[in-house]
């Protein structure tokens, strides 16, 4: 009977990771696990599609803690994650962040899985000139803000899985990282990385690995666990690009400067971004573990099956 199963509360549930773990627990019919959908509105199509599918949707906003407080009570866990994309501010995620952490411990979750990233200026502090501070004092805001906030949920005593994601191969559909038309006609994907390898997954497979943490029960609590598909080059995507679309892609390496002045918002925080994968990469790779992430999630996608299935959604421009 799905009332004597376990509530997990999904924030973002409308949204790519949220969206993928309350796919994750629907399809598993007899697994232990409910999905609580928590959205801000109810009303959506999307939000619709999942209480259509089987979820048990619920509103809830990350600026009204009462609202989260509602939407954790009586659940056994919650999926937390903050969109740095909405409002370009880490103040605000760090905000958001402390509200989740405090209506855990007021509902007295079992177990949490926070969608985390690192805090780059552990790597580089804030007085080094390899890359400009941004919003007074993050070097990557959009990280900076999720790997600080881990302590707010240690402040709390809440039970907390720390899941280090990756960058989305779903970024070449909807984000404006796919292909470009260089100055000489040619297409090129367009990265400061140099000949580094970047971690790189399908965003659905972030729910899925969500699940298979919560499936592990108390294995994984206070560890930070990382995941990614595939580890590959800027040259390595491109060419399984090229060879998908029929296309001749290049690869593009531009100084992180020069990405830090693209004309889109949010240029100097992605600048900084792959600056930070390019000079460390040995540690934001190592601790990727494709092998590991496989574990939590068996259907983990190469960026090749990634690319038969969204191949035919990556905008070309003319």
């Amino acid at each position: 009977m799905a009332e004597q199963k376990k509530i997990l509360a999904v924030v973002g549930a409308t949204g790519a990771q949220g969206g993928g773990l309350v796919r994750a627990i629907l399809a598993d019919k007899g697994g232990p696990f409910a999905a609580r959908a928590l959205t801000r509105n109810p009303a959506s199509d999307k939000a619709r599609a999942l209480a259509a599918a089987g979820a048990d949707v619920v509103a809830a906003d990350l600026d009204d803690p009462k609202s989260v407080e509602r939407a954790f009570t009586g659940a056994y866990g919650a999926f937390c994650l903050t969109n740095f994309w909405e409002h370009f501010s880490a103040e605000k995620e760090l905000a958001q962040a402390a509200t989740m952490a405090r209506a855990a411990k007021a509902a007295g979750l079992q177990h949490v899985v926070w969608s985390t990233l690192e805090d780059t200026r552990k790597w580089v502090p804030l007085g080094d000139d390899r890359m400009p501070t941004l919003q007074g004092k993050y070097k990557v805001p959009h990280f900076d803000g999720k790997g600080e906030a881990d302590e707010l949920f240690r402040r709390e005593g809440v039970p907390t899985t720390f899941l280090l994601t990756a960058f989305y191969w779903d970024n070449f559909v909807s984000f404006g990282a796919g292909p470009q038309r260089m100055p000489d006609g040619r297409l090129a994907l367009v990265f400061p990385m140099d000949e580094k390898r970047l971690p790189g997954m399908a965003v659905e497979d972030i729910g899925k690995a969500a699940y298979g943490i919560f499936k592990r029960g108390k294995e994984l609590i206070g560890k930070t666990v990382a995941i990614a598909g595939e580890h590959l080059t800027g040259e390595q995507l491109a060419s399984k690009m090229s060879r998908a679309l029929g296309k001749e892609i290049g690869y593009a390496n531009v100084p992180p400067e020069v990405y830090r002045g693209f004309p889109f918002p949010g240029a100097d925080d992605l600048g900084n971004m792959f600056q930070f994968k390019r000079d460390f990469n040995d540690y934001f790779v190592g601790v990727r573990d494709l092998a590991f992430a496989k574990t939590l999630n068996p259907e983990l996608q190469t960026f090749d099956q990634w690319l038969a299935r969204h191949k035919g959604e990556i905008p070309l421009p003319e």
